[in-house]
């Protein structure tokens, strides 16, 4: 009897773990960061106003997420709606004083007396960068690839048609044409990250898996208050770049601020071993 209700005991200890893993997507803080891995974040950020003004509120999700590099999706900048440049003003947020966060701005139109667009956030330091003007369908958004140089690592932001999947095929296979032509034969990790507007099963990520390895996690990121699709990733271009994925996300909890109001998505990473 006694081995019976002990047995019990451990079953239910065991059980209430197993569930407090599952439920808690906040991710863990990695010794082993300063050792190779960096934490690469992809996140439409809803121009830090979806539903209140959130830039203090994301930059405190980053920095709890120990954020490395960033991409983020949908930027205003010096325009009516926001009259700053975002992301100039999130990266300051998060640089602090001792900081020196870098970052590449990628401007998909002019809009309301300035523009909007995506970008690239990194700790370190950004070397050389370009743009990648993609078509777009009658009526539809113009769109941009950012593309950001390190020293480690090419870090290159998308986000692609909301609308049309022959449209969105065509922006990823013009992207895919370019960075290949650049980086195919490079030992530099290559990585495609944003918003896709693609399902894991769609005919844009079929295509991108032809010269993309999906590395994160395909669970739900939109939309945020009640997960329902994934339409934002972290890929990697098929080189000669040696790497190991140590962990991926998608963050449904944090605990400096609510990701269910931050935006309309959530915030998916990937920890990257640089080989």
């Amino acid at each position: 009897m006694k081995k019976c209700i002990v047995c019990i005991f451990l079953f239910c200890i065991a059980a209430v773990s197993s569930l407090a893993r599952t439920g808690d997507s906040r991710p863990a803080a990695n010794p082993e960061k300063t050792g190779g891995i960096r934490r690469i974040v992809a996140y439409n950020v809803g121009v830090f106003s979806k539903y209140h003004d959130s830039l203090q509120d994301i930059a405190n999700m980053m920095q709890e997420m120990a954020a490395d590099a960033i991409v983020l999706c949908e930027l205003d900048s010096c325009n009516r709606r926001h009259g700053t440049f975002q992301l100039e003003d999130f990266t300051k947020v998060l640089s602090g004083e001792a900081g020196s966060w870098s970052f590449r701005f990628g401007s998909a139109m002019s809009w309301a007396g300035g523009a909007y667009g995506i970008g690239v956030a990194d700790s370190g330091s950004i070397g050389k960068s370009f743009g990648i003007k993609l078509p777009k369908g009658e009526g539809y958004e113009p769109r941009v690839c950012v593309v950001a140089e390190t020293s480690e690592y090419v870090m290159a932001a998308v986000h692609l048609d909301h609308k049309n999947e022959d449209v969105r095929m065509e922006q990823a296979r013009i992207v895919t044409e370019e960075l290949r032509s650049r980086y195919r034969r490079s030992r530099k990790p290559v990585f495609l990250c944003g918003d896709f507007n693609a399902v894991p099963d769609s005919p844009t990520l079929a295509m991108l898996s032809q010269d993309w390895t999906v590395l994160s996690e395909t669970s739900p990121t939109y939309p945020a208050d009640n997960p329902r699709k994934c339409i934002d990733y972290i890929l990697a271009l098929k080189n000669r770049a040696e790497y190991e994925v140590v962990k991926t996300e998608v963050c449904t909890e944090l605990e400096s601020a609510d990701v269910r109001t931050a935006s309309d998505h959530l915030p998916v990473y990937v920890d990257v071993r640089i080989k």
